[in-house]
This record gives structure tokens, C-alpha cells and sequence, in this order.
């Protein structure tokens, strides 16, 4: 059995087991001290609609393209004089007066790709739209400061490509870090019970144990970091909310781990889409909002940055069902106490210089936001992760 087939039939990346001491040799040991900062990353699936997330209310051409979708000025947020936040983003306002708020917009990359699935395969790898990688960004982060797989955690019950490296695995954390033993225990039976000799043949055996190990370590870590964090902490009680309640139980009791990953989907808005997306960022915005004061109050802000990113935006053109279709580039949100630049980083998008498809063009290279987030914020290096085609940006 093939060792890609061996890990996807074992489950080891969201389970672990009882391990016995004999095994304890074979735990992943990290090489690089823990500087005490978190990037927290949120990933809004499906393609969120950028144009109707910041809107500008002032330019004709938004709504000659958007006759029915098209958000007026009244029912904005307004930043300034030509431009407002959709009202599902309440929250986000406070942000931004507070300066903790920094919205970066046209961001892509070359020759884009509208699959959701090729378009979120290139934002996790990194990589070009003809380029096909092996392994994610923040796995080959993990893989370069040889960290454990709590280095990098997922509040979901499947690891994402991003923390997939070559040598080192992030660690996704299921429902509950309390019920994983019983996952494993009933993976291990179903799985070996038909073809264990040959899954463990010599090949397979020390990468067995090695996972087994690790995962099994982590999970102990981890449970063990979340039970110091205080009890009777707020938060809403939807799917991102509890996320990041976990991610911030983690952060507050002082868990050594560098990059959190969560998700939110619903944003494919190909019908309806305006109250729908509204809705969606009202989810989003009240989670980070109660995230955001959780970490100050408990002293944790100041070493957190959090990036959200969505896949693809939409296109300019509004389709006759009351939604748009997949289009290319997008705005994305850096929240942080110390950022550099606060507020718009830069332009609107120019709706009367379109693509050839009549779509956005992208200005910002979002492996340039990732460049910055690893030597900015991390203190790594972001050749080796990234490639040295994409300098910081000045955002941190």
C-alpha cells in the first residue's frame, strides 16, 4: 500500500490514540523557539462578492452593472465619502475607527482561475494558476522551522491543503479535542482489520508510529493548553464562533502554535445574494468581533494578526438571478493592534479598465500579503515558503 493511500485510510491528520512509551522516541521534536505571535487566518468559501462586501456608492459604474443587487448608499456603513462597508460588517466599523482594521483590495493573481476548487488549490499552495505544488504554504512553514504539528492548527474536522507540508503536517482539531481517541480507535479497527500486514510492512511501519506519535502528542498538548484559558467567555453560537472560541481557548492558555486556520462557507452567491451575503458577513464580523475583544481583554491582541481571504470574487456583472458569477480578483481584511497602515491600503478597483472577460484585475499578488504576514509578523524568512518573486507589502 502506497503511503499516500496509508495516511488517507488512517486519518492521522484530525485523530490520535493511546501511545505507549515505546513510541515516544518517534515524536516530531520543534528546532525553533516559539516567539509568542499568532497569525490567525479565516477563509470565506465559495468566492464572497468584494464589490458588494466595500462598496463604492459613489461610482455609476457599480450600478449600471448592478441594477438589482447594486446596495445603496442608505444601507451602508460609510468610511468616507465614497465608500461604505455592507451592513452585515457593523462590527468591522468599530475596527476600522479603532484602527485595527486593514482593508487591501485587487487582490489575485496572474491568469486566475474560476473552479472554486483550482482557485482555492493555488491560494493554499501558493502557487502560479499553471503551477501544481505538493504541499501548502503553511506546511511548508512548518516543514522549515521543523515544528510539530501544533505548530499549525485547524478549527475543522479535515486538514486543508495550506497545512499539508512534505515532512510536517498541520493538526486539525475535529469537533472536540475531547472526542478524538474514540475517532481514532474505531479508524485503527476498521482499517487494519482486513490488510494490517500489509499497511504494516516495513515501508509504512516508522511513518505509523511517527504519526501515531505526533498526533497523539498534540492532542495531549493541546488539551492541555485549552484547560488553562478562564471559563464563561462569550462568543456567538455559530459554527465560526465556536471555531474561534477554540482557536482563542488555545492562544489564551498559551499554546505554542504559530498559524490558527478556520473557515466559513456559504458565500457562492450565484442567486438571491444580497441578503444571503449579508447574512454571512454578519456571522463573520460578530465571530471576529467577539474573538478580537477576547484576546484584549486577555492580553493576547497585541502578538495576533488575522487575514481573511476568499477564494475568487465575483464578477462585475450581476446575472439575471439576482447574484453574480465567479470572477477573479477580491478585497481582503488584515486585523491587527500594530498595524503600519490602517484603513484602505489602497484604490478601488477601476470598473472601466476590465479584464477581457469584463472582470477585475488584480493589483496585489496575495503571495506579496503572505510574503508579509511570514517576515513581518513571524520572523521568518518567506523566500524559502513563498519565493523571492513577492516582497512584503508595508501593511505591518
Amino acid at each position: 500500500m502506497k503511503r499516500r493511500q496509508f495516511i488517507k485510510r488512517t486519518s492521522f491528520a484530525t485523530s490520535a490514540a493511546f501511545v505507549p512509551l515505546f513510541l515516544k522516541p518517534f515524536e516530531s521534536s520543534g528546532s525553533i523557539t516559539f516567539e509568542g505571535r499568532n497569525l490567525v487566518i479565516i477563509q470565506l468559501s465559495g468566492g464572497n462578492d468584494g464589490l458588494n462586501t466595500l462598496v463604492p456608492f459613489n461610482n455609476d459604474l457599480y450600478y449600471q452593472n448592478r441594477a438589482k443587487i447594486g446596495l445603496p448608499k442608505s444601507d451602508l456603513i460609510l468610511l468616507n465619502d465614497e465608500i461604505g462597508l455592507n451592513r452585515g460588517l457593523m462590527p468591522f466599523k468599530r475596527l476600522y475607527d479603532q484602527g485595527h482594521l486593514a482593508i487591501i483590495n485587487s487582490v489575485g493573481y496572474p491568469n486566475p482561475n474560476r473552479s472554486h476548487f483550482r482557485s482555492m488549490d493555488i491560494w493554499h499552495s501558493a502557487s502560479d494558476s499553471d503551477q501544481y505544488l505538493s504541499s501548502g504554504w503553511i506546511g511548508r512553514y512548518l516543514d522549515a522551522q521543523c515544528y510539530p504539528p501544533h505548530g499549525a492548527v485547524e478549527a475543522t474536522s479535515s486538514l486543508s491543503f495550506a497545512l499539508k507540508g512534505e515532512k510536517v503536517n498541520g493538526f486539525a482539531t475535529g469537533s472536540s479535542l475531547g472526542s478524538m481517541n474514540s475517532q481514532i480507535y474505531n479508524s485503527l479497527s476498521k482499517n487494519f482489520a482486513g490488510d494490517g500486514k500489509e499497511m504494516l510492512s516495513e515501508g509504512n511501519l516508522g511513518y505509523l508510529y511517527k504519526t501515531i506519535a505526533d498526533t497523539h502528542s498534540s492532542i495531549a498538548y493541546l488539551k492541555g493548553k485549552m484547560d488553562q484559558s478562564p471559563s464563561g467567555r462569550e462568543y456567538p453560537g455559530t459554527s465560526l464562533g465556536r471555531d474561534l472560541k477554540l482557536i482563542a481557548d488555545l492562544i489564551i492558555g498559551g499554546s505554542e502554535t504559530s498559524i490558527y486556520y478556520a473557515s466559513l462557507g456559504g458565500f457562492d452567491s450565484h442567486q438571491n445574494q444580497s441578503k444571503t451575503q449579508e447574512t454571512r458577513l454578519s456571522i463573520y464580523a460578530d465571530a471576529v468581533e467577539s474573538f478580537v475583544n477576547d484576546l484584549t481583554k486577555n492580553g493576547k491582541f497585541k502578538e495576533t494578526v488575522i487575514f481573511t481571504f476568499s477564494e475568487f470574487g465575483r464578477r462585475v456583472q450581476e446575472n439575471a438571478s439576482e447574484g453574480t458569477d465567479h470572477g477573479t480578483a477580491n478585497v481582503a481584511f488584515v486585523i491587527g493592534d500594530n498595524l503600519k497602515q490602517q484603513g484602505l491600503i489602497n484604490t478601488m478597483p477601476d470598473l472601466s479598465n476590465l479584464d477581457e472577460n469584463g472582470d477585475l484585475i488584480y493589483e496585489i499578488d496575495f503571495r506579496a500579503i503572505y510574503s508579509t504576514l511570514l517576515s513581518k509578523h513571524l520572523n521568518v524568512k518567506h523566500e524559502s515558503i513563498i519565493g523571492s518573486s513577492f516582497d512584503p507589502l508595508y501593511f505591518l
